[in-house]
């Protein structure tokens, strides 16, 4: 009996030692954090992303690290593990369980999502492999874009104040000549009707002077 149970555990520790093997025993878990979003100032350069994990049941070693980021129509791999621009991007690791990807030449175009992942790849855990609910990177607009945003709208309307103006002067001119003109016509017909009637009193009291003649 006591042989059959030291077989039993033998054999235990084989089956053990073989579901290790498989990694059907490889209890390395992995959690990641991120801060849910970060704005940048339209001033800034550079920007600092912050991704925080903990490892339990892993390997010592130190884990890949790896960054991508989704547009609202496309995903872009940063970092796989290796940086693909390191002029634009950088990994660092600030302590044992704490890495940031930094971000230079910044612009508006980068405003995404960063997603942050950890992966342990001795292990085949499917748990030693994860990643982060991701960032939101959003970085202001340019202060004198806005500006000159603003003075744009404020020219524009002054434009159509002066277009209205102008064009009610020239109305109002318009409508003063044609009042110039028509009072212009009505004194004229006056004097010709004035012409008129006086020349017909002039010839009436021709023929009364030649009728008293006679």
């Amino acid at each position: 009996m006591a042989s059959f149970n030291k077989f039993q555990k033998v054999l235990v520790l084989a089956f053990d030692w073989i579901l290790y093997g498989v990694g059907a025993a490889d209890t390395c878990r992995v959690t990641v954090a991120q801060p849910r979003s970060q704005e940048a100032d339209y001033s800034m350069d550079t920007a600092l992303l912050t991704c925080a994990f903990s490892a339990s049941g892993c390997s010592p070693s130190m884990p890949q690290v790896l960054w991508f980021r989704f547009f609202t129509n496309k995903h872009e791999d940063l970092c796989n593990p290796e940086c693909r621009n390191h002029q634009k991007f950088k990994v660092h690791v600030s302590s044992e369980n704490n890495i940031s990807l930094q971000i230079n030449d910044l612009t508006v175009n980068d405003n995404a999502v960063y997603f942050c992942g950890i992966a342990f790849p001795d292990s085949s855990s499917p748990h030693s492999k994860q990643t982060g609910d991701g960032t939101v990177l959003a970085k202001r607009a340019e202060k004198h874009n806005i500006e000159e945003f603003n003075s744009m709208i404020i020219i524009s309307s002054l434009l159509l104040l002066y277009s209205i103006a102008v064009f009610s002067v020239l109305i109002v001119h318009k409508k003063i000549n044609s009042g110039r003109k028509i009072f212009r016509a009505i004194a004229q017909e006056l004097q010709k009707q004035r012409y008129t009637e006086r020349y017909q009193q002039a010839d009436h009291l021709e023929d009364d002077t030649v009728y008293q003649n006679r």
